[in-house]
């Protein structure tokens, strides 16, 4: 296991969905490199804090200038297909 490696299971390490065998490999990797245990730590208290927290309602102006944009680029995607 490597860094790289950690990081592509990292959402099925935190969902709890790897196999034993590559969680146990992901966890062994985890105790021997502090970087990718701050990342594992980082990303499982950000998802602690949002999933605890309350939708943020957009300001009107916000929601329309992402919905050109979006409908903007759905556009330009349709075009190339």
């Amino acid at each position: 296991m490597n860094c790289k490696k950690v990081i592509h299971e990292l959402t099925a390490y935190l969902d709890g969905v790897l196999d034993s065998e590559m969680r146990a490999d992901l966890e062994l990797h985890l105790s021997r490199c502090t970087d990718c245990r701050v990342v594992v730590d980082t990303t499982r208290k950000t998802i602690q804090i949002f999933c605890n927290s309350e939708p943020v309602p957009l300001p009107e102006d916000v929601r329309q200038r992402l919905h050109t944009a979006l409908m903007d680029r759905f556009r330009r995607n349709a075009k190339t297909i």
